[in-house]
């Protein structure tokens, strides 16, 4: 293998990626300014995005879930720990009939706020069927979901099309599954649409107090919550998307929560903060390097497959999280049903096969554009990218840019500029089912989710067959044969799963996180509970 980049220095990379840096920092009010005097049980969080959206049927980042599990009621929930798995939250009981009917029964004396009245069933048909009318993308957790029918007001059953099994693992513990109130959602929009940032009604032990964008958002308890009593009187997260600004705010006593840069690992290891606990979590996100395959520049497989071995994961790693992260082989992480032993591309690429690659197209000084969010690491990696495919003879120009606006640069929903990109690092959150990244790379994500543009009917063909069946080692081998697929369309280089790092103060909380190190904060406790 060749290919040995000279002169990249980790820190210079670093001070790059945070002067694109995020947050209320980028927005010009300083940190201090935003963090209140504690008064009574106070959770401080840091969350790396921006809110957009606080509806559940048209949330735009995981991150958003993040607070939203503390507005709305679902059937099931995620359990904290170190093991996967989900339990009841307000369903009483949930019963799989048959493959394609799922009865259930709700809690009572679950009230929405406002004077909405008793969250039922009736609500539960709306919250689902409304996403399925508007046809968002959040559609496709939904799966095959065809409609609810109501047996009384605490009872109904969710009729499936065909078989879904992500339904427990997605549908009903992650974003789709909260419910909302149909009589506030229909009174603030009048056709069931995005509510956004102003939520007429909750029915969580948490509501919404206050969002400033850019500064904060305030959560204080729900007087109208009669279930358990979470741990804190108030939840007040502060938006910071790069992740050493983060990390600063954290190590100047402003949060007592963050998720940190792997960089930090060893430092906080040898030497800790004060009172401060370090954990790192296996994550389940899919970080890669995404090309727009109908750019005219990026239309001939050789040029994707030369950028492809042209490419060194493992450098990519020592310089944006100074090798603690793994080396991925496809969009499904380590442990989760379908993950491949390894990719068709080897880690370290291969100089000369790029170059035989791009001198079977007709190329020659090829100059292209490489698309990520500011948010640090990306930037980090993008940088190490432009330099290792400079040694091919391939100009890239990195484009970083704030996440909200990075988000959406692939959707035709939201103008032109998909036809502008070429190169993107991605970098998604996932759940504990291998649908949920594999289902966005299907033709109909084409210019939703699917960046690349990828299509086949192969593919799409194994995708629904893999919804359906239960066996799981039948089931990883259609896994294994899309990511096959898409690798050889020289459209994807993966890169890693990365790593969750997070800290919290142990004086103030004992932290509670999905197994991926994902907070759940109605299951933090402060540190005298």
């Amino acid at each position: 293998m060749e290919g040995i980049i000279k002169n990249i220095d980790r820190r210079t990379l670093l001070k790059g990626g945070a002067a694109l840096g995020g947050g209320i920092i980028a927005g010009g009010t300083p940190l201090s300014q935003v963090i209140w005097a504690a008064e009574g049980k106070v959770l401080k969080a840091v969350l790396q995005y921006e809110l957009a959206t606080l509806d559940p049927g048209f949330y735009t980042s995981s991150y958003e879930v993040n607070v939203m599990n503390c507005l709305y009621s679902k059937l099931t929930r995620y359990k904290p720990g170190s093991e996967w798995g989900w339990e009841l939250e307000e369903a009483e009981e949930m019963e799989q009939v048959d493959p394609t009917h799922i009865r259930f029964r709700l809690k009572k004396g679950i009230e929405f706020t406002g004077g909405y009245g008793e969250l039922t069933a009736k609500d539960v048909k709306f919250s689902f069927e409304r996403i399925i009318k508007h046809k968002y993308w959040t559609a496709e957790e939904l799966g095959p979901l065809d409609h609810v029918e109501l047996e009384d007001d605490h009872t109904g059953v969710i009729v499936f099309k065909t078989p879904h099994v992500p339904v427990w693992t997605i549908t009903f513990p992650y974003a789709t599954g909260y419910i909302v109130s149909e009589q506030a959602v229909m009174k603030a929009t009048k056709d069931a649409g995005n509510f956004g940032m102003n939520p007429p009604a909750f029915s969580g032990p948490y509501v919404l107090a206050e969002w400033k964008q850019n500064q904060y958002t305030l959560l204080t308890r729900n007087p109208e919550w009669s279930g358990p009593k979470p741990g804190f009187d108030e939840i007040r997260i502060v938006p910071i998307t790069d992740i050493n600004t983060a990390e600063r705010a954290y190590l100047a006593g402003d949060v007592d929560f963050a998720t940190i840069s792997l960089d930090s690992l060893p430092t906080f290891k040898s030497n800790p903060p004060p009172d401060t606990k370090v954990e790192v979590h296996p994550s389940l996100r899919t970080i890669w390097l995404g090309m727009n395959m109908d750019n005219p520049k990026l239309k001939d497989t050789n040029v994707r497959k030369a950028i492809q071995w042209a490419v060194n994961v493992p450098q990519i790693l020592e310089t944006a999280y100074a090798g603690q992260a793994n080396v991925s082989t496809g969009h499904i992480a380590p442990g989760i049903i379908g993950h491949r032993e390894k990719a068709l591309v080897p880690p370290e690429g291969d100089l000369v096969k790029a170059k035989e690659f791009l001198d079977k197209s007709s190329v020659s000084k090829l100059q292209l554009t490489l698309d990520c969010d500011n948010s640090g690491i990306p930037g980090i990696i993008a940088q190490t990218i432009q330099a290792q495919l400079s040694q091919v003879g391939i100009t890239v120009q990195v484009n970083a840019q704030d996440p909200s606006s990075f988000g959406t640069i692939g959707q035709e929903s939201e103008g032109d500029r998909w036809k502008d990109m070429q190169l993107f690092i991605r970098n998604d959150s996932s759940v504990p089912d291998p649908s949920y990244n594999m289902g966005g790379s299907t033709r109909a994500q084409v210019g939703i989710w699917n960046w690349e543009r990828f299509r086949s009917d192969r593919f799409d063909k194994l995708e629904a067959k893999a919804n359906t069946i239960q066996d799981p080692k039948e089931r990883a081998k259609l896994y294994y044969e899309m990511q096959d697929l898409l690798e050889e369309s020289g459209a994807y280089r993966f890169l890693t799963n990365g790593a969750t790092l997070v800290v919290y103060r142990t004086t103030k909380m004992q932290a509670a996180t999905r197994p991926d190190g994902v907070p759940l904060y109605l299951d933090f406790k402060p540190a005298s509970a």
